[in-house]
């Protein structure tokens, strides 16, 4: 029987690992039409985001608390480790088309701030669990982080309107922005080109919603019949479905040199922000929506030791991302991390939670 859960759930891994390949195969063509950094934060966050949100949401609403917060934590814990090492290893090696010695990281300052804050915020609330309060909290925290995005994007644009000289004419002008939207192609083909990310984009996003609820109940009934805490597998494997879309994007990026890079940096803190935000503000709905308006997710003894573990990891992992650049040491630093943060799984409780 066991094995039968287990034969389950990797097919439905494996369904939305491709599904999460299609979709980021969209939102990476659409980000580059509307701009690097802010899309970066937004739309190719929310997207790459999309597979946990879905997790996330038949979790909380069938119950699964736990599951659904594992979930964003194994993101988080992923992302800013293994992720960032990955996407470090490519920017500065031959694996990039135009290889760098580092990715200047100073411009994300606001980022940095407030994944450090979203962290803490969102750790110190779940001491006396989550309710209805706390989701409007982390959602009113998301829609903040966005307008200042927004606004600090509109200032950059003037900065650089006021930068353009008069000896720029027209004609440069306009053959920039046509190498920028696709090397000088024809409005024709770019606009085939959208349609066609738009379609992957929805095909994938289909796809997750498909494959999202059966995934998470093929995972509890794993769970209970070999004796592992569902949480700690949505911990360690929701984020192999999760964050494919955005380990993919990340890689595609990295190798397009010094602009891909900065794009994956904005799209990898962006996206945990939302998970620090948006994500658990859908956990919350989602259990009112299954226990009622009052319904409290609990901080059991699993989720707590969890909590910390990834907490401690993100701060530690932020604190090199605070200097103007970062390189190769730092991804070998991060990648070590990330495996000394499995081993700590292994120690931790172990009770199962049963729904």
């Amino acid at each position: 029987m066991a094995e039968n859960n287990l034969l389950t759930m990797l097919l439905w891994l494996g369904e939305l690992i491709i599904s999460s390949w299609i979709l980021s195969y969209g939102a990476e063509h659409l980000s580059m039409r509307y701009g690097a950094k802010f899309i970066g934060r937004t739309l190719l966050s929310i997207a790459t985001t999309l597979p946990e949100i879905a997790i996330v949401i038949y979790a909380a609403a069938d119950g699964f608390y736990g599951i659904a917060i594992g979930a964003g934590l194994g993101s988080n814990l992923l992302m800013m480790t293994l992720g960032l090492a990955i996407m470090l290893l490519i920017a500065t090696t031959r694996l990039s088309k135009a290889p760098m010695k580092g990715i200047p990281v100073g411009m994300f300052k606001l980022d940095k701030i407030f994944l450090l804050a979203t962290a803490i915020i969102s750790a110190a609330l779940f001491i006396n669990g989550y309710n209805f309060l706390d989701g409007f909290v982390f959602s009113a925290l998301f829609l903040t982080y966005i307008v200042l995005a927004f606004i600090e994007m509109k200032n950059e644009r003037k900065r650089e309107s006021l930068q353009i000289t008069p000896e720029v004419s027209k004609s440069e002008i306009k053959h920039q922005i046509l190498e920028v939207n696709g090397s000088g192609v024809s409005r024709k083909t770019f606009d085939e080109g959208m349609l066609k990310s738009v379609l992957a984009f929805a095909a994938g996003t289909i796809g997750i919603v498909v494959g999202a609820g059966p995934f998470i109940h093929s995972m509890q009934g794993f769970s209970l019949e070999v004796g592992i805490s569902a949480i700690i597998l949505a911990v360690m494997i929701s984020p192999i479905a999760g964050e494919m879309p955005e380990k993919i994007s990340m890689m595609i990026l990295a190798r397009k040199g010094a602009a891909g890079a900065s794009i994956a940096i904005a799209n990898v803190l962006g996206s945990k922000i939302l998970n620090n935000t948006l994500l658990l503000a859908v956990a919350v709905f989602g259990a009112m929506y299954h226990g009622g308006f009052y319904t409290n997710i609990e901080l059991t003894t699993v989720l707590a030791y969890q909590l910390i573990l990834v907490t401690t990891v993100t701060i530690i992992a932020l604190v090199p991302l605070f200097k103007k650049e970062i390189g190769l040491k730092v991804g070998i630093l991060l990648a070590g991390l990330y495996a000394i943060s499995l081993f700590v799984q292994f120690l931790l409780p172990q009770e199962i939670i049963l729904h």
